[in-house]
């Protein structure tokens, strides 16, 4: 396979590198060194049909952020404020997905990390995939948290009702629940090299995501006579506070490390079907976020937890099927996630030795067991010490927006500046101010979240 240097940034090829190296997720994929035209057989059928990828993007967008966002709205003061910071966010974040597709015709590359690489260079590539990996490991946190939050009602709910009270056996305890799952359940699924097996999760992490914002919101229309909501303030108590939205927000639209396949898989990859699909997406999932924030809120006010459905009594049927239906769908969702990242960790490792992982099988294999065990430990032994999912979201959700704006927008700068023009028209000019725009406001979400979470959350 021949190798070319045709992309925007040169220093893209300065490392050697297999093509084939390292693991390939279909959403998140080790970069290679070709950087050149592909040809047909290459590029492979793009066959996604405009409301295929409208779904997919849908899909990449909904998940456990759902629960957070009621808490969200408490921490920004009120529905009016948490609406208005989600509609002003929902802006940048559709352009930073429009932006995201046009590097990637610009720089012929298909996935997030590649584009960043061609585009940005290698210092920034590597910024990237170290995120990437970062961000993912903090999602798989949040999904043990997840799976104990609902283990606990779901067993408070069992156990009262089969004795009449709440009892604390040992094998009631949180943190053997998580534990016993994660190693009968989610070990057993992280080790395989491939995750084709998973490719009906997401159809079930759709319908599950519905059916909790239809709980939410049929409960709030016909609300228990036992909930009582507490004060629900309707002006955020200072200007700093809007931002504590912030993270929850980023977490939850959080899809652009996965739109750049889904852009290159589409029947028509252009900019014009592309800005229709986003836009849709971003609609429904602004939706689903805005009715399950808006309603959990109202519901509970200034009381609700940090995960919403905490907040419904124990021996609530429905949701208790919605607690059930998170469970199924966060324990399809963290081999995944684990999955993207070590692919990253993978293909850095690789990357950085020179080595294809086809030159040695047996490395390879154990290899990938160590980082899968290192992986799960460290995160079960987290998720047991943390106690809501509150406080990773907070720290996660600034990684979120880099990914959203300031990877984005320093893609766009160095599109436009690798642009070679006699004379820079004034629509030259305003993508460039456009795109340093994106990374300040980036990097001041990311800093005054990530100071909050370290300096508030951390040491409640």
């Amino acid at each position: 396979m021949a190798h070319s240097n045709m992309g925007i940034n040169s220093e893209y090829g300065d490392w050697s590198w297999s093509a084939d190296a390292g693991e390939r997720a279909r959403l998140l994929q080790s970069p290679c060194v070709e950087v050149g035209p592909r040809s047909a057989e290459e590029q492979g059928p793009a066959a996604t049909s405009i409301l295929g990828a409208i779904f997919i993007v849908v899909n990449a967008a909904l998940g456990a952020g759902l629960l957070n966002f009621p808490a969200a709205f408490s921490m920004a003061g009120g529905v009016a404020a948490g609406i208005a910071v989600q509609m002003c966010m929902l802006l940048f974040i559709t352009g930073g997905l429009v932006i995201l597709a046009y590097c990637s015709q610009a720089s012929n590359e298909s996935t997030y990390q590649e584009v960043v690489w061609a585009v940005c260079g290698k210092v920034t590539g590597v910024l990237c995939e170290v995120a990437i990996a970062v961000y993912t490991f903090g999602t798989c946190i949040a999904f043990l948290i997840i799976i104990g939050d609902q283990q606990d009602k779901i067993i408070a709910a069992l156990i009262t009702e089969s004795s009449g009270a709440e009892s604390s056996h040992w094998y009631t305890d949180r943190k053997f629940t998580i534990s016993i799952t994660a190693f009968l359940l989610i070990l057993p699924l992280s080790v395989p090299k491939e995750i084709g097996f998973q490719k009906y999760a997401s159809c079930l992490s759709v319908i599950g995501t519905w059916y909790v914002t239809a709980v939410i919101v049929v409960k709030y229309i016909w609300p228990d006579p036992e909930v009582i909501p507490g004060e629900i303030p309707s002006s955020p108590s200072s200007w700093m506070s809007v931002f504590n939205a912030m993270p929850t927000i980023c977490f939850g639209f959080q899809c652009h490390v996965s739109s750049v396949p889904v852009f290159n898989s589409m029947k028509q990859p252009e900019l014009k079907p592309w800005g229709a699909v986003v836009t849709a997406a971003m609609i429904i999932a602004l939706f689903v976020y805005t009715g399950t924030g808006v309603c959990g809120f109202l519901t509970f006010g200034s009381g609700v937890e940090q995960d919403v459905l905490l907040s419904y009594p124990s021996n609530d049927i429905p949701v208790a099927i919605a607690r059930a239906f998170i469970i199924v769908c966060v324990l399809t969702s963290y081999p995944i996630l684990h999955f993207c990242g070590r692919a990253v960790l993978e293909g850095l490792w690789l990357r950085y030795k020179g080595e294809s992982v086809e030159e040695d099988v047996v490395r390879e294999r154990r290899r990938r067991l160590l980082q899968t065990v290192t992986w799960f430990l460290l995160t079960l032994l987290l998720a047991l010490f943390i106690p809501d999912i509150g406080r990773v979201i907070s720290l996660i959700g600034g990684l979120a927006a880099c990914f959203i704006f300031v990877f984005p927008g320093l893609c766009l700068i160095h599109t436009k500046l690798s642009e070679i023009q006699e004379a820079r028209p004034a629509s030259w000019w305003a993508l460039v101010s456009y795109g340093i725009f994106m990374v300040t406001l980036g990097a001041f979400i990311f800093g005054q979240t990530t100071t909050h979470a370290v300096f508030v959350d951390l040491t409640k």
